[in-house]
């Protein structure tokens, strides 16, 4: 616990001017109503210097209703405050150092009371969850002498934490391109073999299983075939996420940003590819570095998670520190897997990352975008803006390039339509 001094508040400012005034106003027209007022001036400014602002000695207890609670849900946050000290504390005035990247919606953080020695304040509000882990900053508390005229304020440190992890649920089928690896999955390739997609026949080799011998042949004909179906095999796939300053955008103050889109997105992204056998990764595009390689399992689900919800990369407003594109893309290349191919999420909100989008897909990672909106069309700059944005993600369709432009709709909408649009 931290002490400053104490100060005059200047809530008596005034009164002893005013007491003066009216004395020497009464004293040469012999007028009593004034020798009153400045009597009652003199009182006022005689109390106002009774006594100093005292040294508090608080103890503060948060109580959370849910510690790890989801996103979106809402936690009542319970706060005790007791006086320890000996000193009774005529004015008290509490303000909770609520994170940043949490709202306060019912309820207020802040009090004001009166605390005896050993006396207890609780005092309660609501705030909404969001992704990532939430440290309270100290508590700021202002005490003041009964008059009011002297204050202090005091940080006191004893704050608590909520995490709020991504759940990570799959809402639809992300759809892959050919780019496999040699494990067995659910991608379609031009590999013949066991699979559930007629490929082609070929002469029966001894050692075939006889459920692939064509039969139907062999009563026609005599001639024994054995038939090959197209395999399916896994996928690996790294989850690129734009982190730069221009991806932290968003249509009004009160939508999530495209930064938080994508965070949620990729969730979703990677729940379903694993839950399908697929091999994922995760990385970031930005001035804070994020890369894990691609995996399976568990372990590598519930590592994902913390990172999605706790890795600076990923935070709720743009990083401050230096960016250098040329050396993070390069960086990013070297580890990337040759069979990789890369889902990117970014609102495509500048040039540069249509070009990054384009040199990753042209180095063999077969790219996929997933471009969260951030547009609105109400003023001329801002219809400019959207207009710009979709020639971008007509300029990288036009070279080959999957987008899937993610306005208002669920994600798992967007993937629908796109699945049957590329299936055509």
């Amino acid at each position: 616990m931290s002490y400053t001094d104490a100060l005059d508040t200047g809530h008596w400012a005034g009164i002893g001017g005013l007491a003066f005034a009216a004395f020497a106003l009464g004293l040469p027209f012999q007028r009593p109503g004034l020798f009153l007022v400045a009597l009652v001036g003199v009182g006022f400014a005689a109390y106002a210097r009774l006594g100093d602002a005292p040294e508090p000695d608080l103890t503060v207890e948060y109580d959370l209703s849910e510690s790890s609670p989801a996103p979106d849900d809402e936690v009542t946050v319970s706060i005790t405050v007791e006086n320890t000290g000996s000193a009774t504390l005529p004015d008290l005035r509490l303000i909770d150092g609520v994170p940043p990247g949490l709202s306060v919606t019912d309820g207020t953080a802040r009090l004001g009371t009166a605390l005896r020695p050993g006396k207890r304040a609780t005092y309660s509000y609501t705030v909404t969850a969001t992704r990532g882990t939430h440290e309270w900053e100290p508590m700021t508390a202002v005490v003041r002498n009964a008059s009011g005229s002297r204050e202090r304020t005091v940080e006191i440190e004893q704050g608590t934490t909520l995490r709020c992890l991504p759940e990570l649920a799959a809402s639809s089928d992300l759809p892959l391109r050919g780019l496999t690896t040699p494990y067995a999955g659910r991608v379609a390739t031009d590999v013949a073999g066991s699979g559930l997609e007629f490929h082609s026949t070929r002469e029966y080799r001894r050692g075939d299983p006889l459920s692939r011998v064509d039969w139907n042949r062999y009563a026609r004909s005599g001639e024994l075939s054995t038939v090959s179906f197209r395999e399916e095999r896994a996928a690996t796939v790294v989850l690129l996420i734009d982190s730069r300053e221009d991806a932290y955008r968003a249509p009004d103050d009160e939508t999530p940003n495209a930064v938080e889109r994508s965070v949620d997105a990729a969730g979703e992204a990677f729940s379903a590819l694993l839950a399908t056998g697929d091999r994922v990764g995760l990385a970031s595009y930005g001035p804070e570095e994020c890369w894990l390689a691609p995996s399976t399992g568990e372990r590598h689900r519930a590592t994902t998670r913390r990172m999605l919800a706790d890795h600076p990369a990923f935070a709720v407003a743009p990083a401050e520190g230096p960016f250098y594109p040329s050396i993070t893309l390069r960086r990013l290349r070297r580890r990337l897997p040759a069979d990789a191919q890369v889902v990117l999420f970014s609102p495509a909100a500048d040039d540069y990352i249509a070009s990054v989008a384009e040199r990753l897909d042209a180095y063999g990672h077969q790219l996929t975008l997933i471009s969260p909106d951030p547009t609105v069309a109400d003023s001329t700059p801002h219809r400019l803006a959207r207009l710009e944005r979709d020639a971008r993600l007509r300029g990288l369709r036009s070279r080959g390039i999957r987008v899937i432009d993610w306005g208002e709709r669920p994600l798992a909408v967007e993937l629908t339509r796109a699945t049957r649009r590329w299936g055509r």
